[in-house]
C-alpha cells in the first residue's frame, strides 16, 4: 500500500524526472535531512542541480517563485510548516495572485506553495494551526487539501504541470503514515463525484445505497478524513448510515455537487480543524442554505475552539476536533 508521503515523494520525482521546468525550493529539503517531514527526501541526491535549499525568509521563497513561474518554470515551494504561511502572505496575495489579472491575462503564474497544516502532534501554539482559511476567497489562488481518499501525489502533478494559477497545496501532519484508501473496501464504498476531475471531490459511504437509505452526511476536507472514517465504521456496527464528501479543491468546492449529494438527507454535519469562526464550515453551510433553500437539511457545524492549541496532548484534544465530538453531535443531532 501506499501512503500520503509516499504518494507526494513519488510524484515530485516524477515532476523532476520528466520535466526540467519543474524546480523544488524551501528550506532544509535537501538529503540527509530531506525536509521537516520527509516529503522532499532522496530529491536532492538524484537532481541536485533543481532541488534547491533557501535562506529563512518564507516571502523571499515565494517572491522567487513567483519570478521563476513568470518566467515559464514550474516551482514548487515548500513551506516547512503552515503557520509559517502568514510570512508568505503579501507575495501569495498582493503579487502572484494578481498578475494574471493585472497584465489583462497575457501573464499566468503556475506556482505550487506545499505545506502541512494542522494539530494532533503537540507542537503547541505555533507549529500546529490550520490557517488555510485566511488564504479561502483570495482571487486568483487557488488551496487545495486532499484527503487519504485521495491520491495527493495525482493531485500534485496536475497542479504543478496544468494549472496556470497559483496554488497553494495543504498537507495535513497526520496524513503524511496514511495509507491511502482508492477504491471500495466493504462496508465502504467510493466515488468521485462529478465536476472538477483535476481537482476531485470523493464521496463515501458506509452503506449499500439499494438496502439503505442515509441518515446523515457528513462534509469535511484534509486531515479530518482519518477522523471520519473511524467515525464510519463506528456508525456502520450501530447501523448509522453516513455519507462523507471530502471535496481537494477547498476554495472552490462544487457546491452543486454537494448540494446534489445532501438534498435528501435530513442532517449535515461540517466539520472543519480550523479555528471555526468566519471559517470555511460556515462558507459551506451558507452556500448550502443558497442552493437548497426549503429544501436544504439540517446543518450543524464542528471546529477547534477559537483558542491557541496547546503543546500538552491532553490539552490539544479538548481544543481540536476529536472522534468523540463528532460521535456525540452525531446522537445529538439524530435524536
Amino acid at each position: 500500500m501506499t501512503t500520503y508521503l509516499q504518494s507526494l515523494n513519488l510524484a515530485l520525482s516524477k515532476l523532476l524526472e520528466q520535466n526540467d521546468r519543474v524546480f523544488i525550493i524551501g528550506e532544509d529539503i535537501v538529503d540527509p535531512y530531506g525536509g521537516a517531514f520527509k516529503v522532499t527526501k532522496g530529491l536532492s541526491v538524484r537532481f541536485p542541480d533543481r532541488v534547491l535549499p533557501t535562506p529563512i525568509s518564507e516571502a523571499a521563497i515565494v517572491g522567487m517563485a513567483t519570478g521563476m513561474a513568470m518566467r515559464g518554470l514550474r516551482p514548487v515551494v515548500e513551506i516547512m510548516f503552515g503557520d509559517f504561511i502568514t510570512l508568505a502572505a503579501d507575495q501569495m496575495i498582493n503579487h502572484a495572485a494578481k498578475f494574471h489579472a493585472m497584465y489583462s491575462g497575457k501573464v499566468e503564474v503556475p506556482l505550487v506553495i506545499r505545506t502541512p497544516m494542522g494539530g494532533g502532534r503537540g507542537y503547541g501554539p505555533t507549529h500546529s494551526q490550520s490557517l488555510e482559511k485566511i488564504f479561502l476567497g483570495i482571487p486568483g489562488l487557488k488551496v487545495v487539501a486532499p484527503s487519504h481518499y485521495h491520491d495527493p501525489g495525482v493531485i500534485l502533478k496536475n497542479a504543478v504541470l496544468n494549472d496556470g494559477h497559483p496554488v497553494l497545496f495543504i498537507e495535513h501532519k497526520g496524513l503524511y503514515p496514511k495509507e491511502l484508501v482508492l477504491q471500495d473496501h466493504p462496508p465502504f464504498s467510493l466515488s468521485i463525484a462529478a465536476g472538477d476531475f483535476e481537482y476531485p471531490t470523493v464521496i463515501v459511504k458506509n452503506f449499500d445505497y439499494k438496502q439503505h437509505k442515509p441518515d446523515l452526511a457528513i462534509i469535511t476536507y484534509g486531515g479530518m478524513s482519518p477522523v471520519v472514517e473511524d467515525i464510519m465504521k463506528t456508525m456502520y456496527q450501530e447501523e448509522v448510515w453516513v455519507v462523507s464528501i471530502f471535496p481537494s479543491l477547498i476554495s472552490e468546492p462544487p457546491m452543486e455537487v454537494i448540494a446534489e449529494a445532501v438534498e435528501a438527507i435530513g442532517n449535515v454535519i461540517i466539520v472543519e480543524e480550523g479555528a471555526g469562526r468566519f471559517g470555511w464550515s460556515a462558507e459551506i453551510a451558507a452556500s448550502l442554505d443558497y442552493c437548497l433553500g426549503s429544501k436544504c437539511p439540517r446543518l450543524t457545524r464542528i471546529m477547534s475552539k477559537p483558542t491557541v492549541i496547546p503543546a500538552a496532548k491532553h490539552l490539544e484534544k479538548t481544543v481540536l476536533p476529536s472522534i468523540e465530538q463528532i460521535e456525540n453531535t452525531i446522537w445529538e443531532v439524530l435524536s
